[in-house]
C-alpha cells in the first residue's frame, strides 16, 4: 500500500497539471512534426490505442513527466518513440451478502487494488510493439477468485501492425493485425469484454486480424482466453483447453445507426453446468443494431447459442437492449432509459438437451458492480435516469425487476455460478434492486465513482437460505 500511496501522489500531481493544458487551437500547427498528431492525447481505458506522438511538438510538453511520454527514438521520424504510462484503480467494497448469503457466504467490506504499468513502443507509421504488467491485490477480501487478485504478471504482449492496401472503388483498404497477449471486447461488452468490472481484466493469447474501407469492416480473430493464477508471479497461462474465435462484420451507416454481425467458436474441455459437464463445442451467431437519432439512443443484440456440452445438446439464446431519451435543451440533461435483458435457461433437465445461455466473458458491471445478476436463465428490466448537474459530474438511479426465464433452471449471479438450492423451486420472481451511481472526473487524469446497490430477493432465494444485500464501492482510478 504504501508504494500505491506514492504513486498515488506523483499521479494526483500529474492529474492536477493537466488542467493547465493550453487550447489546441492556440498552438501553431507548423510545431508539430510531419505526421505527429496534433492534439493531446486523452488517457483511455484501453492504454495501447493512446498516440502520444502529439509530445513531438514542446509546446504541448508542460505536464510532470512528459519527458517518459514521449521518449523520440528517430530525429527524423517523430513517429519512431517510445511511450511510459501507468494505472492505478484503488475501489473499497462492502457487501453485505455475496451470493445473497446462501451456502454460507458471509458479508465482507475490503479494498480492491489494480496497479498497471506498460511500454508502449512505435516504430514508425507502421508498427506497434505494447507491454503492459499488472499487479492486482484483493487486501482483506475472506473469498478469493481468480478475478480477485493476480500479483505480479504480465497483463498484455503483443506486436501492431497497421497498413494501407490500395484502394477498391475509391475506398482505401486498410490491414490491421494484433498477435500475442491482448485484450478485446465487443460493443458493451456484454459477452465479449475486457472485464474491467473486477480487479483482474480479461486477456486473450490471439492473433486478430481486420480489413476496413469505407463503411465496412471485416475482424477475424482467434484465441486462447488466459487463465489466472496467483501461486507466485508470472505464473498466469493459457493452453488449448479453452479456446474463442470467430468472424464478424460491421457496417456504419445502417439507417441512423451502425449494424454488426458475428460467428464464433467457443471451446472448453472441462465445462461444468448444473445439467452437463465435459468437453463444451459452442457454435454463436451475434447481431446487433446500435445508434441515435432526435434524441433517442438504442444499442440491441441478439445472440443464439447451439452445439454440446458432454452428451447433451445446446441450444440457447440471449437478446439484451439499452434505449434511451435524453432531452438536450433542458437543464442538468436528463436522460430516460430503459434496459431490457433475457438470456435462456434449462427448461428441461435431463432430457438431452442443455438450455442454459454462456455468457462466456462478460464485464462484469453490465448490470451492476454487486454482482447479484447473471447473465443466464434471467429476464431483467431497469428502468433509470441520467442527469448531469455540472460538466464533470454524472449521476443515475435505476431500479432494476429480475425473474427466471425458467423456474427448472437455477438463479444466477456473476459471472454464470448458480445459486445453490434455487433450481426446480419456486416462482420465477427473483428480486428488485435499486441502484445508484455518482462518476466525477476531477481532471483528464483523475476518476472517482460511487455506486450503491440494494436488492430485495423473492420467495425463493428466501426460502434457499438467503437475505436482502447492499453493496457499497467507492473507487479512485488515476492515469499517467
Amino acid at each position: 500500500m504504501a508504494l500505491a500511496c506514492a504513486l498515488a501522489t506523483t499521479l494526483t500531481g500529474v492529474a492536477r497539471a493537466q488542467e493547465a493544458v493550453p487550447d489546441d487551437s492556440t498552438t501553431p500547427e507548423t510545431a508539430v512534426p510531419q505526421g505527429a498528431a496534433a492534439t493531446r492525447p486523452a488517457i483511455k481505458s484501453n492504454r495501447w490505442q493512446e498516440d502520444w506522438s502529439a509530445l513531438a511538438n514542446p509546446a504541448l510538453r508542460i505536464q510532470p513527466l512528459d519527458s517518459l511520454k514521449y521518449i523520440p527514438l528517430d530525429a527524423t521520424d517523430a513517429l519512431t518513440y517510445l511511450s511510459l504510462g501507468l494505472t492505478l484503480r484503488e475501489r473499497f467494497e462492502d457487501n453485505e451478502a455475496p451470493s445473497f448469503g446462501i451456502g454460507g457466504r458471509k458479508g465482507d467490506s475490503y479494498v480492491i487494488q489494480r496497479l498497471q504499468a506498460h511500454a508502449d513502443l512505435h516504430l514508425g507509421e507502421h508498427w506497434q510493439v505494447f507491454t503492459q504488467f499488472e499487479d492486482a491485490r484483493a487486501f482483506d477480501k475472506t473469498t478469493l477468485t481468480p478475478a480477485d487478485q493476480n500479483q505480479a504478471d504480465l497483463r498484455q504482449a503483443f506486436v501492431a501492425y497497421s497498413g494501407d492496401l490500395g484502394s477498391v472503388d475509391d475506398q482505401d483498404v486498410t490491414l490491421k493485425v494484433r498477435a500475442g497477449r491482448q485484450e478485446m471486447g465487443f460493443d458493451r461488452q456484454r459477452f465479449v469484454s475486457s472485464r474491467d468490472g473486477p480487479n483482474v481484466r480479461q486477456a486473450f493469447d490471439a492473433v486478430w486480424a481486420d480489413l476496413e474501407t469505407g463503411p465496412w469492416r471485416v475482424i477475424g480473430f482467434w484465441s486462447h482466453p488466459v487463465q489466472y493464477r496467483t501461486l507466485e508471479p508470472f505464473d498466469d497461462y493459457s493452453d488449448t483447453h479453452l479456446q474463442y474465435g470467430g468472424l464478424r462484420v460491421e457496417h456504419s451507416g445502417v439507417g441512423p445507426g451502425e449494424l454488426s454481425a458475428y460467428y464464433s467458436r467457443y471451446q472448453n474441455d472441462d465445462a461444468k453446468f448444473l445439467d452437463a459437464a465435459g468437453i463444451e463445442r459452442r457454435d454463436i451467431f451475434d447481431v446487433r443494431y446500435a445508434g441515435d437519432a432526435a434524441g433517442f439512443d438504442w444499442d440491441v443484440e441478439a445472440m443464439g447459442q447451439w452445439g454440446s456440452v458432454g452428451s447433451q445438446q445446446v441450444g440457447a439464446w440471449a437478446v439484451g437492449a439499452l434505449t434511451g431519451y435524453t432531452f438536450k435543451g433542458v437543464a442538468w440533461t436528463p436522460r430516460l432509459g430503459l434496459q431490457a435483458d433475457a438470456a435462456s435457461g434449462d427448461g428441461h433437465p435431463g432430457d438431452g438437451h442443455l438450455g442454459t445461455f454462456n455468457p462466456l466473458f462478460p464485464n462484469g458491471y453490465y448490470f451492476a458492480l454487486a454482482g447479484y445478476t447473471g447473465y443466464a436463465n434471467v429476464i431483467h428490466l431497469k428502468p433509470s435516469l441520467t442527469i448531469k448537474p455540472v460538466a464533470k459530474l454524472t449521476l443515475m438511479g435505476g431500479t432494476g425487476l429480475l425473474w427466471r426465464q425458467t423456474t427448472a433452471d437455477a438463479v444466477y449471479v456473476q459471472p454464470n455460478n448458480a445459486v445453490a438450492g434455487t433450481a426446480g423451486k419456486g416462482t420465477p420472481w427473483t428480486g428488485i434492486y435499486g441502484q445508484l451511481r455518482a462518476d466525477y472526473a476531477v481532471t483528464a487524469n483523475l476518476t472517482t465513482a460511487v455506486e450503491a446497490v440494494h436488492y430485495v430477493i423473492g420467495d425463493t432465494l428466501r426460502r434457499a437460505g438467503g437475505h436482502d444485500s447492499d453493496y457499497l464501492g467507492i473507487e479512485l482510478k488515476l492515469g499517467w
